[in-house]
């Protein structure tokens, strides 16, 4: 399923070379995080909340985007439990209808049924829960393929997340902060960024918190 994110492009357009080689890296850091057996998932999972506890951002927070984790993903799940207990709200990216790849973001509560979406992503539905403007969360907390030191980040390709935050682009301060969730084996020594790339406040691992310098 995930590999239907793969590519800003349309299907007819010719891949240029930077296109084919961040197919290849996407490739390869998702079958680094694949190959982590389930203790070092959930170890992982454990140490990645630990670590975004000593956030000052995210503690402050009251709404707070995460994802339901897909593909090997470092799993937000005991996050999410956090933020329940400490009476905080939390909310995930749902599709919206049609062509548009702006996300909604919908409250996921205890009691919230999840449906999956065409990407085989569970969501919560949009028709019954409360749904908030990207411009009003305080944290989102991003799943990452890839990153580097800069802050640079590679993603699914679907470009869902940069276009729903375009606004961050060119003033990337004030709310919300966003933040890259990733296993610390993602890390890549440099990435190519892209003009329509969304600069990310900090990288959050199960090791360290990264903040980018610049």
């Amino acid at each position: 399923m995930a590999d239907l994110f793969d590519s800003h492009l349309p299907h007819d357009q010719p891949l240029d070379e930077l296109a084919k080689a961040k197919i290849g890296l996407r490739l390869e850091l998702r079958a680094r995080r694949k190959a982590l057996n389930p203790t070092q998932q959930t170890q992982a999972s454990l140490h990645l909340l630990r670590q975004l506890m000593q956030v000052p951002q995210f503690m402050r927070a009251r709404n707070v985007a995460l994802y339901m984790a897909n593909d090997g993903e470092i799993d937000p799940e005991p996050i999410i439990r956090q933020l329940w207990k400490m009476d905080k709200h939390s909310y995930l990216p749902v599709l919206r209808p049609g062509k548009s790849r702006k996300l909604w973001f919908v409250e996921y509560t205890q009691d919230a049924l999840l449906n999956k979406n065409r990407f085989g992503i569970p969501e919560p539905d949009f028709r019954t829960q409360h749904k908030i403007p990207a411009q009003l969360l305080d944290v989102v907390l991003m799943p990452l393929v890839g990153f580097d030191r800069s802050g640079a980040r590679l993603g699914m390709g679907g470009g869902f997340y940069d276009a729903t935050f375009a606004f961050k682009q060119k003033k990337n301060i004030g709310k919300p902060a966003l933040i890259g969730l990733a296993h610390a084996c993602q890390e890549v020594e440099s990435l190519t960024t892209a003009s329509w790339d969304i600069p990310l406040f900090a990288i959050a691992t199960d090791r360290e918190i990264i903040l980018p310098q610049g």
